[in-house]
């Protein structure tokens, strides 16, 4: 099982068939030069028997941002996932703007962790700060070469990749390791530059069949503006990470996201941050990137692709117009779902099909549309036994009582199907 929630074997054999070169970018220019219109003209659909519920919510605190602290599916219908929760008392919208909350606010930050074993039909209590529950045999580790030779093919070996000075040109990345399916972790251990200016992370690894692990990862130029998706790998016996690739080109030639941008990197516009890479059973790495001109509302999803175990990469699609991060689930039937947070009004969660591996997309489903303002979001999505999706998320409600830029920030859950 990998981090970005997709159940694989992990025992397959090596990638095979790779396209690559002008092969893959002929393969690509090919499958989108036959567009189909229908796919955009329905309007957005309301989906219907959708379950929602809570799985974490405190008066006092602002909880966010799953999609980028952690989740991993270990199989048989156990998820363990990480979010973020802030001490806050809502007395100003001001007071909990991302520039300010947990920054000088006097709000405690915590890292909360729950788990499921019946496919996040319902959560485990809440564990804090899981990272400081050192493993015993890893706790006094200096390096990755201290804990090695690491099996990243082994279900209940998990890998946590998460970065200081997130999106910041000062940004260094590490990662911890935990051999018991969560409970205890190693320190911290960094990853190398490379001769890259700064490195970012997102807690986003993808294992391929061969066993080398795939960490997508950020770097940010010495302007802060210029942001470059990226893949380091692991070693052969899992003792250290070096560069692999660049995912897309180091300038956007369009300059979707050029701007004169008078504010925090934050609320800035970006093109392609936050890669998450997902491997399909066709040996095809499918890599979903963010980006945006507002993140109120203004950021939309597009898939990358690799055919050759992440050596090269070339653009496959946009999912959408608007709304990101998004969360991908490759399907036992071979569709692609894609689930986002939509920042515009009516806002909420959304989410869209694909039947050809990422290359299009059908027309935009409404999980829910009952959300309070613009924070909400960051998903992770995973298959259910039954043939529905389930998604983790953080919301806040229109119909809260409480409401400061839209109700309490919490966590919730949905789960749908598609048909």
């Amino acid at each position: 099982m990998n981090g970005n929630g997709f159940m694989l074997s992990r025992r397959k054999a090596l990638l095979g068939g790779s396209i690559a070169g002008t092969a893959l970018f002929a393969h690509l220019a090919t499958a989108r030069s036959v567009p189909n219109p229908a796919k955009f003209a329905a309007p957005p659909r309301q989906l219907k028997n959708v379950e929602h519920d809570i799985v974490y919510r405190r008066e006092d605190e602002f909880s966010g941002w799953p999609h980028t602290s952690g989740f991993w599916n270990l199989g048989g219908g156990e998820l363990l996932q990480n979010f973020i929760t802030i001490a806050t008392d809502y007395g100003s919208a001001n007071a909990i703007s991302h520039d300010n909350i947990g920054r000088g606010s006097g709000g405690e930050m915590r890292m909360v962790t729950v788990r499921s074993r019946d496919y996040g039909r319902s959560w485990s209590a809440p564990v804090y700060n899981a990272y400081d529950a050192l493993d015993p045999d890893m706790r006094d580790a200096a390096s990755l070469e201290d804990i090695g030779p690491l099996d990243f093919l082994d279900p209940r070996l998990l890998v946590a990749n998460n970065s200081s000075d997130f999106g910041t040109p000062e940004g260094r990345s590490a990662v911890r390791i935990s051999k018991d399916g969560g409970r205890r972790w190693s320190p911290p251990f960094d990853l190398p530059l490379d001769g890259l200016h700064s490195l970012s992370a997102i807690n986003s690894t993808t294992i391929r069949p061969d066993g080398r692990a795939l960490l997508f990862l950020i770097e940010v130029d010495e302007t802060g503006w210029v942001r470059h998706p990226l893949v380091y790998g692991s070693m052969d016996d899992g003792r250290g990470f070096h560069f692999i690739s660049r995912i897309t080109p180091r300038q956007d030639p369009m300059g979707q996201a050029a701007g004169d941008w008078q504010s925090s990197y934050r609320f800035g516009g970006h093109r392609w941050f936050y890669p998450r890479g997902y491997m399909l059973p066709s040996g095809r790495i499918l890599c979903v990137l963010r980006s945006q001109r507002d993140p109120t509302g203004v950021m939309w999803s597009e898939v990358w692709n690799s055919d050759d175990g992440g050596r090269t990469w070339g653009f496959l699609s946009r999912i959408n117009d608007f709304g990101a991060p998004t969360s991908l689930v490759p399907m036992p039937d071979g569709r692609v779902v894609a689930v986002y947070g939509y920042r515009l009004a009516p806002q909420g969660i959304r989410a869209r099909v694909s039947d050809d591996g990422g290359e299009s997309w059908g027309g935009e489903l409404i999980i829910r549309d009952d959300g309070g303002s613009w924070d909400l979001g960051y998903p992770n999505a995973w298959a259910m036994e039954d043939g529905k999706i389930g998604v983790l998320y953080y919301f806040n409600s229109r119909n809260d009582p409480k409401q400061v830029n839209g109700g309490v920030r919490h966590i919730a859950r949905s789960i749908f199907s598609v048909d």
